[in-house]
């Protein structure tokens, strides 16, 4: 397995912040995370438990209508994991952010599986176990806490792998989500101040960017390539002209448009 993920981590050379991607949301960077592991360099991605901290003014959360079940069939293409352990972490949050603690231990197995597949196994195991314990003792500040170390550890073990790309795809699945989850919210329970909480065009324009900036076996494949120009589109649509408000309208499209870019992220490669 070692030989294979090394092998694998060859054809994915990383490239430089200033070559691929812009400057990261400063509220979306996990200061202790980026000052004590990492730093700012072209593996650190935006961190799944910030974005889902504006989760917290959208209650409440539309859980029903945005549930997902995982594949039970692992894909063999370490970017579809990446993407799609990104989505799974940020189920997380929002099951814990609704405080259905109950589903915890299938989440718990989940990500055991795709931590095993992307070769971080170890690191993930830690951290299923410490949620199945948290559930247990209901303690959602924990439960948070192991999710975003979650993150953190599996982009550790793909530093050490110097698969930067991988990084940023478990940051961008988890952003993704995110988007839809908070789209149909507002969009059930409009109001001007809840849309500001999702018009975030630096987010936007950072992930446009990102993917742009993929090694191009990852980005020019054909569903990469219509996220590339759904972001960009969404950067516009975000982006509010001075004395402009968001509008029901405009949720309702913002709806549609984080549904298909779901849609885009989640087809695996054939």
């Amino acid at each position: 397995m070692t030989c294979l993920l090394a092998l694998c981590s060859a054809w994915v050379l990383p490239l430089s912040a200033e070559e691929g991607r812009g400057e990261i949301p400063k509220d979306l960077v996990d200061d202790p995370h980026v000052r004590e592991e990492l730093g700012v360099n072209e593996f650190t991605a935006p961190s799944i438990s910030k974005m889902f901290d504006t989760l917290q003014f959208l209650m409440p959360l539309p859980i029903a209508e945005v549930t997902r079940k995982m594949p039970a069939r692992m894909s063999q293409d370490r970017a579809d994991l990446a993407i799609e352990l990104g989505f799974l972490i940020a189920d997380g949050f929002l099951v814990v952010q609704a405080e259905q603690l109950d589903q915890v231990e299938d989440l718990a197995k989940d990500l055991t599986r795709y931590g095993k597949a992307l070769g971080a196994g170890d690191r993930v195991n830690r951290h299923a176990a410490g949620l199945l314990d948290s559930a247990k003792k209901k303690d959602v500040p924990q439960l948070k806490k192991e999710l975003a170390a979650t993150q953190h550890d599996v982009e550790a073990e793909l530093v050490s792998l110097r698969d930067a790309d991988l990084a940023h795809l478990i940051s961008l699945g988890g952003w993704i989500r995110a988007l839809e989850v908070s789209t149909v919210a507002v969009d059930k329970q409009f109001s001007v101040e809840r849309s500001r909480k999702v018009m975030r065009e630096d987010i936007a324009d950072y992930y446009t960017e990102s993917v742009a900036g993929l090694e191009p076996r990852i980005s020019e494949r054909p569903n990469y390539l219509a996220m590339r120009d759904l972001l960009a589109g969404l950067r516009t649509e975000m982006t509010l002209a001075d004395g402009k408000e968001p509008t029901v309208e405009m949720m309702a499209d913002l709806r549609k448009q984080a549904a298909k870019l779901v849609e885009l992220a989640l087809q695996r490669q054939q």
